[in-house]
């Protein structure tokens, strides 16, 4: 048996991790879909379409159990309609699999869902971490006014689920901007509920 190599990476304050294994950007446009207010979202498309909403390096040694995966996922600020920009989201394909992250700037919000729709927000802002427990459907959203900065830890046999997202409408709850500066939640008028067992315990 090959037994894996220590090394190092190094992170910029933007997030950007030298030493990488793989990068990937989201644009506007890969966006489509996601956004309940889909006439604001259309306009910004027309014009930002091709800009990027959000980038992750990552440093992934294997996809080995006993392994982890870690990396670092940047977020710019913005909103469609009043709701705040957010990464695409997942539950782990292997969903007994927990994650943290550790916000290195900005100030986002870790939104996070069971698959009966019970709903958790944990607030992100520099230096606080966020365990993302076993079983929980989770992405970031940024609701500051500058890039949200991440690194993220999890096992590396987790794997990533999209689709349970995108079954139900979207997440039970929107974060959206409260008219003073701040955030809230409100319920998300697509959502429709998870039949039970339909992905997460």
């Amino acid at each position: 048996m090959s037994v894996p190599l220590p090394t190092s990476v190094l992170i910029a304050p933007d997030g950007e991790m030298t030493g990488r294994t793989r990068r990937y950007e989201k644009r506007y446009d890969d966006l489509l879909g996601l956004f309940a207010n889909e006439a604001a979202f259309t306009e910004i498309a027309r014009t930002r379409g091709a800009e990027i909403a959000y980038r992750v390096d990552e440093f992934r040694p294997s996809d080995r159990a006993g392994d982890v995966i870690f990396g670092t996922s940047m977020l710019y600020p913005g909103r469609v309609g009043d709701e705040f920009i957010f990464t695409r989201g997942h539950i782990h394909a292997v969903s007994d699999r927990p994650e943290i992250y550790f916000c290195q700037s900005g100030h986002g919000v870790m939104l996070m869902e069971l698959a009966d729709g019970t709903i958790r927000t944990e607030e992100m802002t520099p230096n606080s971490v966020v365990y993302v427990a076993p079983h929980w459907i989770h992405r970031s959203v940024n609701v500051g006014t500058e890039p949200l900065v991440t690194l993220f830890c999890y096992p590396a046999d987790a794997g990533q689920d999209y689709d349970i997202i995108a079954s139900a409408g979207g997440m039970r709850d929107l974060i959206v901007d409260d008219g003073s500066g701040g955030w809230t939640r409100i319920p998300n008028p697509r959502y429709r509920p998870r039949v039970t067992g339909s992905g997460a315990a």
